[in-house]
């Protein structure tokens, strides 16, 4: 929706409109539980016009997808404001990190204020509580600082539960709200009557849990740096070219067709083309590759890269939102919005959580009053049942892991596009690579030529290829222009897909391609050119075929160079037990040589790009889990039909869209790194969940049978939650050993990979 062709700017926050489609971003407040996200989401994707609703429990905002005519945002707005949370707009586009930032701070500023305030006077009714219990004066402070405690600090806490309770719902704010004011108003009410007082239960579980929201906030916070750190990236100045004159200018005035100076040591401020210098540019940021990359005339170049050494001269062709770098961060923020399968579960259960646990507790009480006879202590541990049972960590165990997984592959020039991608990552068994630009450097170089007469073979010959886009034809053209070569006119150029191309030349029908179009249009092909062309397929040449008026005049070879690193990927790929197919309409010899040069399992052969579909559906038909790797528009069907469809983001635009995974620059490396990513963020999710299922399921009957105190049950609620999300930080130490975020053979990455593979088989 974000990438369509006409995009209008709201005033609720992030929103655009497409035709009769718009999508908006906004925050959420009021919601500090699982639950209370599951609910909203619900409400939001109930209200007519809206299409899609998806809710992101880690950074608390709604992406919504809705008709304008249907709906529209103060509608939303409202409809979440009946069930008692709030839906606010975000900063106006552009200003996104700074929002980001505000957000964070704001929230983890609050908490801490409300936690440095709180423990104070919640020590100090431990210590008036358990010190002097006898003295009148002292039970009364603690009263008094406990009132404190409760109404003051604990206000926001109270304040959402009553809320709740209003709209007739409940979240983990309702359950900490009855399990402190069933302390607190037992413990008034006992200390009218001389009894035993439990204002310290009160006091400090609101200290605790007040810490916990502390930490969460700024756990979650560095759980979103991902985005913040891309947004930082930019340029916020740019050297404007006015009359040959540099004047510096906020980089938001630049419009497309202006024309920039870039100094040595300076951001290119956004994306354009190189019209004058020459210089080498840091990629990095883009693509995870430390090595510059030399840039000249006519080269692109994109936003928040760093020229390294000479002066370049670049007229911009993408400002703002359409650049690069706002691409990646868009695609990085719908992957962290997205949610895996498993979620769905989770979100299932959370739906149910809050009201069971309310059973339970009361269920716990009464049992213990009527069954035991001692209405004190099942009310310690019906309070305890409801504070240890909040829902956080399970709420917080898929968003959490996703967000970091998705900026750290951001970091080392992988996008993951969303949660199920993660799942059908973990299952793969067979990768296959397309051969040209992806296995190969996709830049055919001519190599040689026989016939007849191979001046009138390469005139004729370029001549007709002249026409065409496929590599093949450039490195013939560019041959026989480098030769001198003056191409004559053609006309009637017809393309058959996949064989070759036809075009008439000095009033004769010349057609070059493979064997196949020279068979089919009845055209003799001498045994000595049949010879010398298996000589060169068998060395991994190409060739291609020219012939006119009934006979092949003469073969043409050129070659594809295998990409450096190819062969350890393969080979790395193997050792974690994943075999590995390569794709490609080159005839079987050259495909054989070049299979066996870089040791694929399997080589797929003479298959046109309209057959790789089938290809693909045919290895999933029996019984494989398949990821296409593919860069070519031709690439597009196939890497949809594969269950995890990779792009080469050096590719089309089509292929990337089209694709699952996107590596951002074209080093194979990123097929490696991009499937360990995804297994080791799945692994995080499923440690994450196990821990939140596991501490509920043990430390909830603990509560009950009264071997778990409030005070406790508050601290350990606090520590799930924060332990969930710093195991998910984890991930932000992926591959953090590699150069620049390059695996090198054997490196942390296939390490990873052969940990996870094996806890997967155990499994």
């Amino acid at each position: 929706m974000r990438t369509a062709h006409t995009e209008n700017e709201q005033d609720h926050g992030d929103t655009r409109e497409i035709g009769t489609v718009a999508e908006a971003e906004l925050t959420i407040e009021g919601a500090h539980c699982s639950s209370c996200l599951v609910r909203v989401q619900r409400t939001l994707s109930r209200q007519p016009g809206v299409t899609q609703a998806s809710v992101n429990s880690a950074t608390h905002r709604a992406t919504i997808i809705y008709d304008p005519d249907a709906t529209a945002v103060e509608q939303l707005q409202a409809s979440v404001r009946k069930i008692g949370y709030g839906l606010e707009p975000l900063a106006g586009a552009g200003d996104t990190g700074d929002a980001i930032d505000d957000a964070d701070d704001r929230e983890r500023r609050t908490w801490l204020r409300y936690t440095v305030g709180a423990w104070p006077p919640a020590v100090a009714v431990m210590v008036l509580t358990f010190g002097f219990p006898e003295d009148g004066w002292s039970r009364w402070l603690a009263f008094v600082l406990a009132a404190i405690l409760q109404f003051g600090f604990g206000r926001p806490i109270l304040a959402s539960g009553l809320s709740r309770a209003r709209h007739l719902t409940a979240n983990m704010d309702t359950l900490i709200a009855i399990g402190t004011l069933a302390a607190f108003f037992y413990s008034t009410y006992e200390l009218l009557a001389g009894g035993d007082l439990y204002f310290e239960t009160a006091a400090l579980l609101i200290a605790f849990i007040l810490l916990g929201r502390y930490f969460e906030a700024r756990a979650r916070s560095r759980a979103s740096s991902a985005i913040r750190a891309l947004l930082e990236l930019g340029a916020k100045e740019a050297r404007l070219l006015v009359d040959g004159e540099e004047r510096m200018v906020p980089v938001e005035t630049v419009k497309v067709g202006d024309e920039l100076r870039v100094r040595p040591g300076e951001k290119v401020p956004v994306d354009g083309v190189v019209v004058a210098g020459s210089s080498a540019v840091d990629e990095s940021m883009l693509t995870g590759e430390s090595v510059p990359v030399d840039k000249r005339a006519g080269d692109r170049v994109a936003g928040a890269t760093v020229n390294t050494n000479g002066a370049l001269t670049v007229r911009a062709s993408a400002i703002g939102s359409d650049t690069a770098l706002a691409q990646i961060v868009r695609l990085v923020e719908q992957a962290q919005a997205s949610k895996a399968p498993v979620q769905r579960l989770v979100d299932q259960i959370s739906a149910v959580f809050v009201p069971v646990v309310l059973g339970v507790a009361a269920m716990t009480f009464l049992l213990w009053w009527l069954a035991v006879g001692d209405a004190t202590s099942g009310l310690i541990a019906a309070v305890a049942v409801l504070i240890i049972a909040c829902p956080c960590a399970l709420g917080l165990a898929t968003p959490t892991a996703l967000m970091v997984g998705a900026g750290r592959g951001a970091a080392m020039g992988v996008l993951i596009k969303g949660g199920e991608v993660l799942q059908r990552a973990r299952r793969l068994d067979t990768v296959v690579f397309d051969k040209t630009g992806t296995l190969t450097e996709g830049r055919m170089a001519f190599v040689d030529a026989a016939g007849e007469d191979v001046e009138v073979v390469l005139r004729r010959a370029a001549a007709v290829e002249a026409d065409s886009e496929h590599p093949v034809a450039a490195a013939i053209v560019a041959h026989a222009r480098e030769r001198g070569v003056k191409l004559p006119a053609t006309d009637r150029f017809e393309s058959v897909t996949g064989h070759g191309v036809r075009a008439r030349v000095e009033d004769t029908e010349v057609l070059v391609g493979l064997r196949k179009l020279m068979a089919e249009a009845g055209l003799a092909l001498p045994d000595e050119l049949e010879r010398l062309a298996s000589e060169w397929e068998g060395l991994g040449r190409t060739a291609v075929f020219a012939g006119w008026q009934g006979e092949v005049r003469g073969v043409l070879a050129v070659a594809d160079t295998v990409k450096p690193n190819a062969a350890g990927v393969v080979s790395e790929l193997q050792r974690i037990g994943i075999r590995v197919a390569m794709i490609t309409g080159d005839n079987a010899r050259t495909a054989n040589a070049i299979g066996r040069e870089l040791g694929i399992d399997e080589i797929l052969a003479e298959v046109l790009p309209e057959d790789k579909v089938t290809e693909i559906r045919r290895l999933q038909d029996d019984g494989r889990v398949v990821a296409m790797v593919g860069d070519g528009i031709n690439d597009a069907p196939a890497l949809v039909q594969a269950d995890l469809g990779v792009a080469i983001g050096t590719g089309t635009d089509v292929a990337i869209e089209s694709s699952d995974l996107t590596l951002i620059s074209g080093d194979l490396q990123g097929v490696v790194t991009a499937i360990g990513l995804s297994r080791r963020t799945l692994r995080t999710i499923y440690q994450n969940l196990a821990w939140a299922f596991g501490y509920n399921t043990i430390l909830i009957p603990l509560a009950a049978v009264g071997l778990l105190h409030p005070v406790i049950a508050a601290a350990a609620m606090a520590t799930s939650s924060v332990s969930v999300v710093s195991n998910s930080l984890r991930l932000r130490r992926f591959g953090r050993s590699q150069d620049a975020g390059r695996t090198p053979p054997g490196g942390p990455v296939r390490d990873e990979l052969a940990t996870t593979d094996r806890e997967h088989a155990v499994a």
